[in-house]
C-alpha cells in the first residue's frame, strides 16, 4: 500500500505515513529518490482516498474482501520477485536485489494457508485488475529492466511505511491472532529499523548509474504503477459492496443462487469449472430443488403444522 492514514470510529487520531518520513540533507533534487517523492505525490493522493482503503483504514474491511486482497497481493508479488530474480545480476536494478529483506511471496503463502487451507492453491484465482499489473510487470522485468526499480519502489517503500499502519488496522478490525497469523505480509522479521533501511534504499536508488531521459520513465512507470493498484482497490470495493454483513464476520452469506456468481462471496474459492465444492449458497438452492428433497421438506412441513394445530388444541 503506498501510503496510509490510520483511524477508527473510536476517533483515533489520524496519522499520516509517507514513503519518505524524513528529510535528507544529502539528497538531490535531481536524484532519482527525489524524483520519485515529487513525481508521485499525486498518485499518492489518489490512492488513498479510494473507497477501498477510505474504508479500510477506517477498521471497515470485510474479512471476505481482505482474503481476496491477500489473492491479490500474492499474484502481484510473485510476478514482481520472478522478474526481481531474473535481473538480480542486471546492473540496472542488481544494487535494490534484497531478497531476505523484502520478499514477500512466502510471507503470503502463509497468509493464504491461514485463510484458505493447505489447498489454497485449487481455491485462488488472479482477477482481471491484478493479470493486467502482473502482465505489465513481467513486461517490464523482460523487456525494460531499469523500470523495475518503479515498481519495486512503489510496493516495497509503501510496506514499510503505511503497509505497518494497515497491519495493524486489520489485525484490529478483523480479529487476528496476535501471533500474526494472517499477516505475516506486512511482518519483515529481517529488518530491524525500517526507517534506516528505507534510507539504504534510497541511496541505492540514488546509485544507479541513470541518465536524465531513464529517470523521467521511472518516474511515470511508478506512477502507471499507482494506477495498477487503484484499479485493484476498484475491482474489491465493487465486490465488497456486493458483500452481506454476515460475511464481514467471516458469517454464512446470504445469496439467492441466482445472477452474477462472481457477486457470491465464495466464488474466489472455485471459479471457472474447477474441481471440488462450489459456492455453498449455489448448492443449498440446488439440492432445495430436487423431487425427493421436496417431497421431504413437505412432509416435515406437514408433521410440524399437525404438531401446532395439536398444542393449540
Amino acid at each position: 500500500m503506498p501510503s496510509a492514514k490510520e483511524g477508527s470510529e473510536g476517533g483515533e487520531e489520524e496519522e499520516i505515513l509517507r514513503y519518505e518520513e524524513t528529510e535528507d540533507d544529502n539528497v538531490s533534487p535531481t536524484d532519482l529518490s527525489e524524483l520519485l517523492k515529487e513525481g508521485t505525490k499525486e498518485s499518492h493522493d489518489h490512492a488513498e482516498n479510494t473507497q477501498f482503503v477510505k474504508d479500510f483504514l477506517k477498521g471497515r474491511i470485510k474479512k471476505e474482501l481482505f482474503k481476496l486482497a491477500t489473492v491479490a497481493l500474492y499474484f502481484t508479488y510473485s510476478a514482481l520477485e520472478e522478474e526481481m530474480d531474473r535481473n538480480k545480476d542486471n546492473p540496472v536494478f542488481a544494487p535494490l536485489y534484497f531478497p531476505l529483506e523484502l520478499h514477500r511471496r512466502e510471507a503470503l503463502v502463509e497468509d493464504l494457508k491461514y485463510f484458505y487451507g493447505e489447498d489454497w492453491k485449487e481455491k485462488v484465482l488472479c482477477s482481471e485488475a491484478t493479470q493486467h499489473y502482473v502482465d505489465r510487470i513481467h513486461h517490464v522485468g523482460q523487456h525494460e529492466p531499469e523500470l523495475l526499480v518503479a515498481h519495486a519502489y512503489t510496493r516495497y517503500m509503501g510496506d514499510l511505511s503505511g503497509g505497518q499502519v494497515l497491519k495493524k488496522v486489520a489485525q484490529r478490525a478483523l480479529k487476528l491472532p496476535s501471533t500474526e497469523e494472517g499477516i505475516q505480509f506486512y511482518v519483515f522479521d529481517n529488518i530491524s529499523n525500517a526507517q534506516q533501511f528505507k534510507q539504504l534504499y534510497r541511496a541505492r536508488m540514488n546509485a544507479l548509474d541513470l541518465d536524465k531521459s531513464t529517470k523521467e520513465r521511472i518516474v511515470e512507470e511508478a506512477n502507471r504503477a499507482f494506477r495498477f493498484n487503484m484499479q485493484v482497490f476498484d475491482e474489491l470495493d465493487k465486490i465488497g459492496r456486493s458483500l452481506t454483513e454476515a460475511a464481514q464476520d467471516g458469517g454464512f452469506p446470504v445469496h439467492d443462487g441466482k445472477g452474477d456468481p462472481h457477486k457470491c462471496p465464495y466464488y474466489a474459492d472455485k471459479l471457472a469449472g474447477k474441481a471440488g465444492p462450489g459456492c455453498p449458497c449455489h448448492a443449498a438452492v440446488a439440492l432445495a430443488k430436487q423431487p425427493l428433497v421436496q417431497l421431504i421438506l413437505a412432509a416435515c412441513i406437514a408433521v410440524a403444522a399437525g404438531a401446532a394445530a395439536w398444542y393449540i388444541m
